[in-house]
């Protein structure tokens, strides 16, 4: 038997592996792009095995295409996403900027599936044909968009869900951290007190805010332009063409899509995916955020804050012993850096329009799937593998509180500022505490100074 098989297509004949289900659309693509090194990621493939799902399941209900090929065209659909299939999607990421490539490898892999299915042979286009019955009524303009809306909504759910578990985490800390006073700081410097707790519980609120503009993200996500066809005007289509679509997909994942409610907006702009983008990226700052504390807090042992003790993951140092890093809190931060820069691409394409069409959507896809792995992974080792093992270092956090030029701030309003400031450089001149001062001074007794002290983080906090 022969290695290849001999399609045909406007340019020509070329060989195609007998083995494959891919074909001659997708060989030449093989042939000219491989600037990436990398596959257009499954999700995005998922997502348009979804999208021709429920588009053949539109043609059925409008009258356009038969039963028997709806069929073999959902049973091809469902072997792609089972995964049976992946080996067949090797198109490199950076080819044609609207994903025709990636589009037609797909029609072509699932043709040939369902050719095979109704009896046919890999590459015979006469019971189900890639353009005229897989791709019916589509354009790569819309399906690959569309398809990255989808991946976007299905990878929101795991990313939300890491992000809760290390919200949750950080409630713990926050709740066992609750009467671990402390110096506050700002600008690095001495400032009003604080407890552990209270600092681990604003960590906590930051991501659920990050986790709100995620969700508002989706939200902008489940609406898809598929139908519009090239321009989003819905040429070669049935009125009723896109709200079923937009139907059957939702049967299908259980998620509310709807139909643009302009199809010309939703092609030129990549808007909602910046969106999407921007959102992943706020998220990972105020990780980054939260990591960069966490790594002063440690810092040390002897020379540092070393406020708290992070769980120690492994040797710090090939030639310090003993040494310990917080690598778990670098590792994460690396992670955050890599999403602002996949930001970066996601911005600067979806800003590259161009009138009807942008044609930067493949780079688009790419660092939004990502960026969705990253947050969703990070996010879990950062609660699971630090967060969970931090201990509070409750001596040196209390030395600091007690010795912390900030301190005296709470004696404002019983004494003035001016008052106050003359307290603060007394006491970093004499090296005595504004405790020892004011009741040397005879200013507050011990025990009026510290019920002053016992409501200095505040009540509503």
């Amino acid at each position: 038997m022969s290695d290849t098989r001999i399609e045909k297509d406007s340019f020509g004949e070329l060989a195609v592996p007998a083995s494959a289900y891919y074909g001659v659309h997708t060989c030449r693509s093989l042939q000219n792009f491989s600037a990436a090194g990398e596959t257009v990621p499954l999700e995005i493939i998922y997502g348009m095995a979804k999208m021709k799902f429920a588009c053949a399941m539109a043609n059925q209900e409008l009258g356009l295409l038969d039963e028997k090929k709806a069929r073999a065209i959902e049973t091809a659909c469902t072997r792609v996403l089972k995964g049976e299939l992946d080996d067949q999607f090797p198109i490199d990421c950076f080819h044609a900027g609207s994903g025709t490539s990636s589009n037609m490898n797909v029609n072509e892999v699932i043709a040939n599936v369902a050719n095979e299915s109704l009896g046919g042979k890999r590459g015979d286009r006469g019971l189900v044909h890639p353009n005229d019955d897989v791709n019916k009524g589509q354009s790569t303009n819309n399906i690959f968009p569309s398809a990255i809306r989808v991946a976007c909504v299905d990878l929101t759910k795991p990313t939300i869900a890491a992000l809760k578990q290390l919200i949750g985490r950080l409630e713990e800390k926050a709740a066992e951290f609750a009467d671990v006073i402390k110096s506050g700081r700002t600008h690095l410097q001495d400032a009003v007190p604080v407890t552990l707790g209270q600092e681990f519980a604003a960590y906590a609120h930051a991501l659920k805010k990050a986790v709100l503009r995620i969700e508002q993200a989706r939200d902008k996500v489940l609406e898809i332009g598929e139908g519009g066809n090239a321009i989003g005007t819905g040429v070669n289509t049935k009125k009723a063409f896109r709200p079923l679509i937009a139907k059957h997909l939702a049967q299908f994942t259980g998620d509310a899509y709807r139909p643009a409610e302009n199809g010309i907006e939703i092609t030129q702009f990549l808007t909602d995916k910046a969106e999407m983008s921007g959102a992943l990226r706020l998220a990972a700052m105020d990780i980054g955020k939260i990591c960069n504390d966490l790594r002063l807090l440690c810092s040390g042992p002897n020379t540092g804050f070393a406020e708290i003790v992070l769980p120690p993951v492994e040797p710090g140092s090939s030639i310090m012993p003993g040494k310990i890093n917080p690598s778990i809190a670098e590792a994460t931060n690396m992670a955050v850096m890599q999403i602002i820069g996949n930001d970066a691409a996601v911005q600067a394409a979806c800003a590259a329009g161009q009138l009807e069409l942008n044609t930067h959507m493949p780079v688009t896809g790419l660092n939004l799937v990502k960026s969705h792995r990253i947050l969703a992974r990070a996010a879990v080792m950062l609660a699971e593998k630090c967060i969970a093992g931090i201990k509070a270092n409750r001596e040196r956090c209390y030395t600091y509180f007690e010795t912390s030029g900030g301190l005296a701030t709470i004696l404002n309003p019983k004494l003035g500022y001016d008052k106050v400031s003359a307290l603060v450089k007394e006491s970093l001149a004499s090296k005595k505490t504004a405790r020892q001062l004011v009741v040397e001074k005879g200013i507050m007794t011990s025990e009026e100074f510290d019920a002053l002290v016992k409501g200095s983080t505040g009540p509503n906090l």
